[in-house]
Formats: structure tokens, sequence, C-alpha cells
């Protein structure tokens, strides 16, 4: 079977081309290809030595994800349903005016079971390979993108250009047809928040990671790339010392008794180890601050008495508050929180100093915003079962009234 070249990052990329008895810097030159140019066809890769392509050739692929539907929505959100083999993932694309945002997948469905989430409660099936993840990204570049060569550059993008092939040269002894290539990417930012708990799936993931910030990959700055956890304190503590991106928590809850129901991994890692983490996290994070997400639910966890309470609980850890306007699914239990008590919750917040900004609501007329992927899930953990006969969930009275 043809090995993926999209399951590897930089040295891993390296480590077999080596074994292929090339030299270092054709591993450079071939990532280029893939990651920059969005190229998988090798007869393509022109500066690559002929006895190299064809051997690749019998050898490798560079695979992506099926993908079996792509639709847009009216405000120009795209979302990509993916086979990955028994289920499928969705990928969404959020443009702006200055910046793309591509929402990745990192697990078909989740086991982590919040509550509030559509993706959650479709159970769980597995982890997606580093090909799948970086796949997606790979897949909205090439889709979205328009070759260099397509387009007429500015006196700038020459002289950056030719800096680039006179560095090429110097350190690869070849120059790369993959930068004349080079695909105008829309993607700017991206964001693990898409389906599944990516710290739950962490060998997968960190490569893709490594992928989207290598200069002979995506080229992204670690403050571009967001990593979004419901809160598995040890892996935050390993991506602190492996590749520390922009942290996003779903807090959802002011304390723990309402979070345990909200958030059942609260139950084996507390608001306090979870915020001694995050502190812990900053320092060597891109930026000087967490972001923590907070669903607004009506009558849940969207009281001003809850906002203070939050207020106490992040009173130590440098922050900034998003808060997300809940987005119904079919068999939800929950309500989305109303303007006006959105909008008081963020007053609160920011008359103490903390910034608290509301996410816009994005794609849901395709059900591509936050908490409505769903994908289609072989679930492995009956849980989808389990939750149709459910007839009631429990509910923090206490923290709702």
């Amino acid at each position: 079977m043809p090995v993926n070249l999209l399951d590897f990052d930089g040295p891993a990329l390296a480590e077999y081309v080596q074994g292929l008895g090339q030299k270092p810097f054709r591993a450079r030159q071939l990532q280029r290809w893939i990651h920059r140019a969005g190229e998988n066809d090798f007869a393509r890769m022109t500066d690559l030595a002929g006895s190299f392509r064809a051997l690749l050739q019998q050898q490798a692929e560079v695979l992506q994800p099926r993908v079996t539907a792509d639709r847009i929505a009216s405000d120009g959100t795209r979302k990509w349903l993916l086979d990955i083999g028994g289920s499928a993932v969705e990928t969404v694309f959020i443009p702006e005016q200055r910046r793309g945002t591509l929402c990745i997948s990192s697990q078909a469905g989740c086991a982590l079971d919040c509550s509030f989430c559509s993706t959650g409660k479709q159970g769980f099936n597995r982890n997606l390979t580093t090909a799948e993840i970086i796949g997606q990204l790979w897949h909205a570049n090439r889709v979205l993108g328009i070759a260099r060569d397509e387009v007429d550059e500015t006196a700038d993008d020459v002289a950056d250009a030719q800096s680039d092939t006179d560095t090429d040269q110097a350190t690869d002894g070849a120059t790369s047809s993959a930068s004349a290539s080079q695909l105008l990417r829309p993607v700017t930012n991206v964001v693990m928040m898409g389906m599944g708990e990516p710290l739950l799936n962490y060998e997968a993931v960190l490569p893709a990671l490594r992928l989207m910030l290598d200069d002979h990959g995506y080229g992204l700055s670690r403050r571009r790339v967001t990593l979004s956890t419901s809160g598995i304190v040890p892996a935050i503590d390993r991506l602190r010392e492996d590749c520390p991106v922009a942290l996003a928590v779903s807090l959802h809850a002011p304390d723990d008794a309402l979070r345990d129901q909200l958030v059942p991994i609260n139950r084996k890692y507390p608001l306090a180890q979870l915020l001694a983490a995050c502190v812990r996290y900053l320092d060597r994070a891109p930026r000087d601050f967490v972001t923590f997400e907070y669903v607004m639910l009506e009558g849940v966890n969207d009281s001003p008495a809850q906002a203070r309470q939050l207020l106490q609980l992040l009173a130590e850890v440098p922050c900034k508050l998003n808060l997300i306007p809940f987005n119904p699914f079919p068999g939800s239990d929950y309500r989305r929180s109303s303007i006006d008590a959105v909008r008081r919750f963020a007053e609160i917040l920011n008359r103490a100093g903390i910034v608290a900004t509301v996410r816009k609501t994005r794609g849901d007329d395709i059900d591509a915003a936050c908490g409505q992927l769903a994908g289609q899930i072989e679930d492995r953990t009956r849980r989808s079962l389990r939750n149709t006969i459910r007839i009631e969930p429990q509910r923090n009275s206490e923290a709702a009234a």
C-alpha cells in the first residue's frame, strides 16, 4: 500500500526521503510541492530528479479525505463533508474581509459528550490520522486558492519570489519550482475547533500543527493557529512543551457543579486544575492571554450573578472571553440566551476589565456554526442511542435559577 505523505511532518518526511536514498534537501523540495503548491502529482514536481519521481510514484501518494458534500451558506461560509471510511467529518471555511479561517476536525465524533454540542451527541468512532487532519487544510487551500503563476505579480511579489529562490539555492542546492507555482492561499488562520477533542488525539494532531507552522509547509505563525480544548490538563502541559500555539478553552460555566453537567470532563480535571494549567501554558504561548469560550444558554449560565462569579474565578488568569450564542440543533434541550442577556453579561465582564466579545454566528443556515457540526458518525459508543431514549437531561436547577 502506498505511503500517504500527508502523514509526515518535516522531520518524518526527511527520514522517509533519506530511506529512499535521497539527500536531505529533496525532502524540503517535496514538502514545498505538497503543502505550498498543493500538488499531488509527482510527475509535475519538475525540479525533482526523474528517478526520484518514479520511485515516489511507485511507493507514495498524496491523498486527502474524499469530499462527499460541499455547501456554501448565504454569508459565504463553506462546509465540506469528508469521508474517512465508515464515518464522515466536517470542515468549515469562514471568509472575512482581511482573513480566512479554517475550522478543522480532529476526531470522527467526540468522546466527551458536552451536553450543548451536536457533535458530542453523535457519539464517537475514531481519531483522525495526521493525513486526515492536515488534508483538510491542504484541500481548502487547493480548492479556494489561485495559482501564483496565474495572476500578475506586483514588484514586491517578484522581489520576494527572487529572495525565496536565492535562499533555496543556498540551502537546498537547487531552485524549487514549487515557489513559482505556490498558491495564493486564502486560509490565513486555522482553528482546531471542529469535530472532536484535539488533545485526545495528540499523536496525530501534533505533526499536523507542526506542518501548519513549518516555513516549508504552510508557514502560519503560532498566533494564527488556535487549538481549542475542553480541558485535558496533562495534554495542555505537553502542548506547552512541544508546540505552544494559541490556546482556547471551552469553559461554559463559572463553577464546578454546573460545568460537571455541561462539560463532563470537568469531573476528571476540575476548574482549579484547568486554570492552573492555563497559567502554566502562558509561559510559552504566542499570546499573553488564554481565550475562554462560553456558550450562552438561556436560564442555565447567563445570569448577572454568574457573570460576577466568573470574574472571581478568572481573577488570576490573563484571559479574554468569547461569548458564543447557542446554536440550536435537533434534539437539543437548550435555548439561546436573549440579546439583552448576552449584552448584560458582556458588560459586567468588560466593566471589570476582562475583554469579552460576542462571536458572530456564521454558517448556521448550513449547520456550520459553533456546536452544530455533526457529520455522519458510525458510533462505537452507542451514545447516540442512549441519548434518543433519555427523557430529561440532568440540570443544575440552582445554577439555572
